[in-house]
């Protein structure tokens, strides 16, 4: 169970970096004129796949 609080953790902690990121791209931060079009689409994809990963843990949790 330990484990898992630690991968759910984890996954938390990556989807945050994640949003962050693409965050300080919108501010125009990140610099080098920011982040294409597919970067961004990737960040959001890989966003939404750590979110489904993580709604499932949550499910086998209960």
């Amino acid at each position: 169970m330990m484990s898992l609080l630690r991968h759910f953790d984890r996954l938390q902690t990556m989807r945050d970096q994640l949003e962050a990121k693409l965050d300080l791209d919108d501010a125009g931060i990140l610099g080098g004129g920011g982040m294409g079009y597919r970067a961004r689409r990737a960040l959001r994809d890989r966003i939404s796949e750590i979110s489904e990963e993580i709604f499932a843990l949550e499910q086998r949790a209960r």
